[in-house]
């Protein structure tokens, strides 16, 4: 009935190897399955659930909405509403659109970028994933890395004829063909790779110094990352966003959005058409509103110091146990890398690719589901806390990863 038996096929463990188990619910940091099995989850619907699964304020917000109806196809309230708690937490951005995916919104704003510009070429990065639109599937990380593709079949050869790849962590000298550079500003998909000292300041001179666009995808990193996303973590203003997950509440929707001058290309006020039948979807938006309200500076200032200290436990228990790790941490954000001998932590693809490719965290993701806890399924994903995950949860995670260690470190 379902291809592969999966509506996405990150969700399928063909790089784990076994059977997915089936969630039929969640509360907190917890997920339940079809078997009666819970899990401490650290996949998070790949970080949408700040809050942790049914969040009482989220299941109050949506109850109180879907009585008044689930779609219209005409502005609502609400999604004013939530452009508004967007805007006024990033700094530099004026407006945005609402779409229902974060690969939408990164597809979306490529093309507004083309059409403000006039140019056709953009510039990616390897291992950087932007979603599934044709241009951006070449030399994917996240899914894409994980089935051991290149891009996908299917994707035409005109269809990347205009995308230049790039290493990350080193800035591309830029000619005016380009019309945007795209970049995670802390690569979230081939595991976690942070941005060097200087990269992002030196996209935004480039970029500056040829006339072409700086995006930044933020469907992970946006307000996840701080109130303002990366740009307010790095100091970094890009002409573009992208946003995602955390702005949904859990519910599908995605976000682009620059300045008024930028964005009055998009139809109807300009040539650059784009449309969506459920975009600001009244569910989503209020589910949306519900999570930025609800978190304060002090929150994610108190969910990034947790994440350092677990960071480092869990460093410290898998190297007790044999095996080498790199756990880097970028506020809130955390990767979990393995491996048999000393290594530093990965500063581009290429170097992540060859710890993700050497086995290791296959044996030790099922070691950690037998005992109970949900990692992605995959080595190029990382680990998302929300704020339900407790002190308590985290300890009892770090005991049973140096079991889960030794025992891999076995194998």
């Amino acid at each position: 009935m379902i291809p592969g038996g999966v509506d996405s096929p990150v969700r399928s463990f063909r790089s784990v190897g076994g059977t997915p188990y089936t969630v039929v619910r969640g509360s907190g940091a917890y997920v339940d399955d079809v078997e009666g099995h819970r899990y401490l989850d650290f996949v998070q619907s790949y970080g949408a659930s700040l809050l942790g699964h049914a969040h009482p304020d989220v299941v109050r917000v949506l109850s109180d909405a879907v009585g008044e109806g689930t779609t219209f196809g005409a502005p609502t309230p609400g999604e004013v509403l939530l452009a508004e708690a967007i805007t006024s937490r990033v700094p530099g951005l004026e407006q945005v659109r609402l779409v229902s995916s974060g690969t939408e919104a990164v597809m979306s704003a490529v093309r507004l970028a083309r059409g403000a510009t006039g140019r056709e070429r953009i510039v990616k990065f390897d291992g950087c994933y932007h979603g599934h639109s044709d241009a951006l599937l070449v030399a994917g990380g996240s899914g894409v890395a994980q089935m051991g593709l290149p891009g996908s079949a299917g994707v035409t050869e005109g269809a990347v004829r205009d995308t230049v790849v790039a290493p990350y962590n080193e800035v591309p000298t830029l000619d005016d063909s380009i019309a945007a550079v795209l970049v995670e500003p802390v690569a979230a998909n081939m595991n976690l790779v942070a941005p060097v000292e200087g990269f992002l300041a030196g996209l935004r001179a480039e970029c500056d110094r040829v006339g072409a666009l700086l995006i930044f995808d933020e469907v992970i990193t946006g307000f996840r990352l701080a109130p303002g996303g990366a740009g307010e973590f790095y100091s970094v203003i890009p002409d573009l966003w992208c946003f995602g997950k955390v702005i949904g509440g859990g519910l599908p929707v995605g976000a682009f959005g620059g300045s008024r001058e930028v964005m009055k290309s998009l139809a109807p006020l300009g040539p650059v058409y784009q449309a969506g039948t459920l975009s600001g979807n009244p569910l989503a938006t209020a589910a949306g509103v519900a999570v930025l309200n609800h978190m304060r500076p002090e929150h994610y200032v108190e969910l990034s110091n947790r994440v350092q200290n677990f960071a480092q436990q869990l460093r410290e228990a898998i190297e007790s146990s044999g095996l080498y790790a790199q756990t880097p941490v970028v506020g809130p954000l955390m990767g979990l890398y393995l491996s048999r001998e000393p290594f530093a932590p990965p500063r581009n693809f290429d170097e992540a690719k060859v710890v993700c490719e050497n086995g290791l965290y296959r044996h030790f993701f099922h070691a950690m589901l037998l005992r109970g806890f949900a990692l992605a399924p995959g080595a190029y994903e990382i680990l998302f806390l929300s704020m339900a995950h407790t002190d308590a949860d985290l300890r009892r995670t770090v005991v049973r990863a140096a079991e889960a260690a030794k025992e891999t470190a076995q194998s």
